[in-house]
C-alpha cells in the first residue's frame, strides 16, 4: 500500500500537511501555511524533490535524536520528519519519504 498526504488546519485558521506511509505512520510535516493553496504547492515540491538524496539535511536534536529536512532546489525546509532513535531509523525514514512522496493521493481534512 502506498502513502498520502492529509491536508488539515490547525488551531490557529493555518494550514499543514502531512505525509504518511502505507501504514499510516506519519513520515514528514509541513511548515504552518496562511492558504490552502500554499499547502497545496509544498505537497508539489515534496512530489518533485523527495527523489533526490541531495535534498535530505540530515540533522541532530538537542536531546541527541536524530531527524531530517527535506530541502526544495532553494535550499527552503519543505517537510520535517520526527525524531528518530539514530542515525539508521533516520535513514529508513528518508528512503520511506522516497518511495511515498511521489504519492498523488491527497485527503483534504480541512472540508466538514
Amino acid at each position: 500500500m502506498s502513502g498520502w498526504y492529509e491536508v488539515s488546519l490547525a488551531s490557529d485558521g493555518q494550514f499543514r500537511f502531512v505525509l504518511k506511509a502505507g501504514n499510516g505512520e506519519k513520515i514528514l510535516t509541513s511548515e504552518l501555511y496562511k492558504a490552502k493553496a500554499s499547502a497545496l504547492n509544498g505537497i508539489e515540491s515534496v512530489q518533485k524533490n523527495s527523489s533526490e538524496d541531495t535534498h535530505y539535511e540530515r540533522l541532530e536534536a538537542k536531546n541527541g535524536k536524530a531527524y531530517f529536512n527535506l530541502k526544495a532546489v532553494n535550499h527552503q525546509v519543505i517537510g520535517t520528519s520526527q525524531l528518530y532513535s539514530g542515525e539508521q531509523a533516520r535513514e529508513k525514514g528518508i528512503e520511506s519519504v522516497k518511495h511515498n512522496g511521489i504519492t498523488e493521493i491527497i485527503k483534504d481534512l480541512t472540508q466538514a
